[in-house]
């Protein structure tokens, strides 16, 4: 497979000869993980023009006397970490909009948005994110006329917290022509009332009907959002991340900035497969930056929508829905050709699946493509993975499907998976341990700005399964924990190898590059409840520092 270079101007000084004298890192607790030999201790780091020289003990500053010695103070040192299923520009998007995020009520959201209205007079729509029903005294689904009391003649939009459904008030109702006579489009849902009427609920596919009204993104936009993204990712200590499903437009977006050599985290973006101009993006072939700070070689997918909406696409009807099984965004006849023609063009797919019908349908689809293109060595993924029929789970190790999962949902999820559905289907759900014991490749994530950018609370829901306040006591589901190092592991190395990335990324070896970070405490040696608390104090990317945290 022929691999599209570019070459940035930061490249082109590299070779131009203009090199430093080595950087040594001491007095450090450093930690990676090797393919081979598992977790392994250093207390020196040695880097070059970007890349890692060698680790070790101080013994090494002998073999690199011309070396810039940096003193760790002590400090724990650990792989630049890796999200493996993020939305970049959607996070910095969400960072420059009304935030309702863990909001108690309808009513306080609508407030919420009240007052960022008010400090955003100019605004032709008002935009948001977060909220989420289940959270709420009544769990309902928040109605228009909640917002019309605060904000009548503005349009709203207000994204649910998983992106899968969206609020709107009656002006943008208006504006979109939704009336008790619109039809429900195929894979998605408008939510009405007893009589019919739409309430300003639209669910997965129905939400189209009224972001094509949206304002359009442009170049001042997305730069907006990469900057905010950017430094709340590495303050983070997350240095590289996999962007879950980009249109042309940011295709192009993220080439340009990566030749101006602008890009501070690394990208691994996944094309969006509903994107009008797939076919073309798969005919120009993979793309990689002489940095790795971009590559692009996969698609993103959609089976089905999300838990919390009911929109996962369920074998059978939901414990608290007995009429829904939930909802298919990709039409199940469109998906064999999709799965053909980008297997067919050497690039990986990602499909996303949360429901066990949505699992199944995307591990049947892929057999199928197996058989006539070809393509069980892209390293191919399912995102999220959430709900598996167990006799599924198996079926991942058989056709070398990576389960791309974000410890984070589990914890989020666990006030209402069980109510939606019942304690028998729990048993194949966010079954950690369970893919890993059988040989899965787990790359973990946080689904950003679904959840909270931050690594560390992952890494605690990974290996506790419990909230931040310690519930349930023991984990919930605990037989599906992880270790920290098994937790580590999947989001550094793993997620590496999910992006085809294991040979210079994800952890410390010689000739990496030399992405790593400190954080204040020794999450090996601190009481696993308290992992979330976790800071980074240092963000380092090729060999450059990108964050300091302030005294």
């Amino acid at each position: 497979m022929k691999m599209r270079f570019l070459l940035s101007s930061a490249l082109l000084l590299v070779c131009s000869g203009a090199f430093a004298a080595p950087t040594a890192i001491t007095n450090v607790k450093g930690y990676h993980i090797l393919a081979q030999s598992g977790l392994t201790q250093f207390d020196t780091l040695v880097f070059e023009q970007g890349k890692v020289l060698a680790s070790g003990n101080a013994d090494l500053l002998k073999q690199y006397p011309q070396a810039k010695v940096l003193d760790g103070k002590g400090e724990t040192l650990l792989p630049g970490l890796i999200d493996a299923h993020g939305h970049l520009l959607g996070l910095g998007e969400n960072l420059l909009q009304v935030d309702l995020r863990g909001l108690s009520s309808a009513h306080a959201s609508a407030e919420e948005v009240k007052r960022y209205h008010r400090a955003n007079p100019t605004l032709d729509w008002v935009v948001g994110r977060g909220w989420n029903q289940v959270l709420w005294p009544q769990k309902a689904f928040p109605t228009a006329s909640q917002l019309d009391e605060f904000i009548p003649d503005t349009p709203v939009w207000l994204e649910r917290v998983d992106g899968h459904a969206a609020w709107v008030n009656s002006k943008a109702l208006k504006i979109a022509g939704i009336t008790k006579d619109t039809l429900d489009p195929p894979g998605g849902q408008i939510i009405r009332d007893a009589q019919g009427n739409p309430t300003g609920v639209l669910i997965d596919n129905a939400m189209w009907l009224v972001a094509e009204h949206l304002p359009a993104s442009d170049t001042t936009m997305m730069q907006a959002s990469l900057n905010a993204a950017t430094q709340h990712l590495l303050s983070l200590g997350i240095t590289s991340m996999h962007d879950a499903g980009v249109n042309h437009q940011t295709y192009d977006f993220y080439q340009q900035q990566a030749l101006n050599a602008q890009l501070q985290v690394r990208i691994y973006a996944m094309l969006s497969a509903a994107d009008p101009k797939l076919t073309e993006m798969l005919e120009a072939g993979p793309i990689q930056d002489g940095q790795d700070m971009l590559w692009i070689r996969s698609v993103k997918g959609f089976a089905d929508g999300a838990l919390g909406s009911r929109g996962a696409a369920m074998l059978e009807a939901y414990s608290d829905d007995s009429h829904n099984h939930g909802l298919l965004l990709t039409p199940e006849a469109d998906l064999p050709a999709l799965f053909e023609l980008v297997l067919s063009s050497g690039f990986q797919l990602n499909v996303h699946a949360i429901g066990d019908r949505g699992n199944r349908l995307v591990l049947d689809n892929f057999a199928q493509a197996y058989e006539k293109v070809g393509g069980q060595s892209l390293r191919n993924r399912i995102e999220h993975a959430q709900v598996v029929s167990l006799e599924d789970i198996p079926r991942f190790k058989d056709l070398n499907i990576i389960a791309s999962m974000q410890p984070v949902h589990a914890t989020s999820d666990m006030n209402m998976a069980e109510d939606r559905i019942g304690k028998a289907r729990l048993k194949g759900a966010y079954a950690w341990q369970t893919f890993l014991k059988q040989g899965t490749v787990l790359a973990a994530g946080s689904d950003f700005p679904v959840e909270l950018a931050n690594a560390f609370h992952g890494l605690h829901a990974a290996v506790t399964r419990e909230d931040h306040e310690g519930q349930p006591p023991g984990g919930w589901q605990p037989a599906e924990r992880l270790s920290v190092e098994q937790a580590l592991r999947a989001f550094t190395l793993d997620g590496a190898y999910a992006a085809h990335q294991e040979k210079v990324l994800g952890n410390l070896e010689s000739g990496k590059w030399a992405d790593f970070i400190l954080i204040d405490r020794n999450i090996f040696e601190i009481p696993p409840a308290q992992i979330w608390q976790t800071q980074v104090q240092q963000t380092w990317v090729a060999g450059q520092q990108r964050f300091q945290r302030k005294e």
